[in-house]
């Protein structure tokens, strides 16, 4: 019995010692003093590696969230996730910014960093590099960014950044009254015509000096006539003429159907594309 319970204890430390060996009783590696992480993350953000800036900034944040550094590794951070090609990170911790710091003297720049990060992905890789129709394209990263950009310049008109946010504004104007009409094109070949008629009419209300409205106003006109809506078509092909007297429109009214496609009940059209669903009135 005195053998069996000393194999016992010796048993016992050999397990413990093993434990020991394999890191039972490993150390935590000391923190990084806070400037020395945040001077290292500044100098991953000037050398481009943008990578290593989010690990030193998501741990400066989660050692230090009340350092001295703290609110500015913040910013740095939204404007490393933009760098590092991470739009939704970038949002999120540019909402983050805004909701923890509602006051802080630099907080344009986190609107105006997050209007940038939905207007990149708007302008996607492949967009940028192929010959892709953006009228066709999901508007949904670019009503994002224009709102974003919205928000800088009214509550912030002073901003450094409003001009730059106002130009890039009208450009998604012209990108969103663009898919408008491309949306009510395609309701005008299928013969929705109230469908056309609203789109057309949101372009020609919300989206005013664009170079989608005459043709806003042109399908307009097109759908009411087809509706019977005389007075409207009439007062739509009024404004058109005199705005843009010159302005060519090239009907897109739904045409005879194909044998194909009254054999499938017009379920296959002649486009691939599939526009959003009608707007709720």
């Amino acid at each position: 019995m005195r053998f069996v319970k000393v194999i016992g204890i010796l048993t016992l430390f050999s397990m413990l010692s093993a434990c020991s060996m394999f890191g039972g009783d490993k150390e935590e590696e000391p923190d990084i003093p806070e400037q020395q992480l945040y001077s290292e993350a500044l100098s991953a953000l000037d050398a481009g590696n943008f990578t290593l800036a989010v690990e030193k900034l998501q741990l400066l944040e989660a050692r230090y969230p009340f350092g001295r550094f703290s609110e500015q590794a913040q910013l740095e951070l939204i404007y490393a996730y933009y760098r590092n090609y991470e739009p939704e990170a970038a949002r999120a911790a540019a909402d983050r910014f805004v909701r923890l710091h509602p006051n802080h003297e630099n907080i344009d720049y986190a609107y105006y960093l997050k209007g940038l990060t939905s207007f990149e992905e708007d302008r996607s890789l492949t967009a940028r590099f192929f010959p892709i129709d953006e009228s066709k394209r999901d508007p949904g990263a670019a009503l994002e960014s224009f709102e974003s950009f919205s928000t800088l310049v009214n509550r912030y008109p002073e901003s450094q950044y409003a001009p730059d946010s106002l130009k890039r504004m009208q450009y998604l104007k012209n990108r969103l009254a663009q898919y408008e009409v491309h949306v009510a094109n395609y309701y005008m070949k299928r013969g929705a015509y109230v469908a056309a008629a609203n789109r057309g009419r949101y372009v020609v209300e919300n989206l005013q000096e664009t170079p989608a409205v005459p043709t806003a106003l042109a399908i307009m006109a097109d759908a009411y006539t087809e509706l019977g809506m005389t007075d409207l078509a009439a007062n739509a092909q009024e404004i058109l003429k005199a705005n843009f007297p010159d302005f060519e429109y090239k009907s897109s009214r739904k045409r005879e159907a194909s044998l194909l496609e009254t054999a499938t009940f017009g379920l296959f059209g002649d486009e691939g594309e599939v526009p959003a669903p009608e707007r709720a009135e």
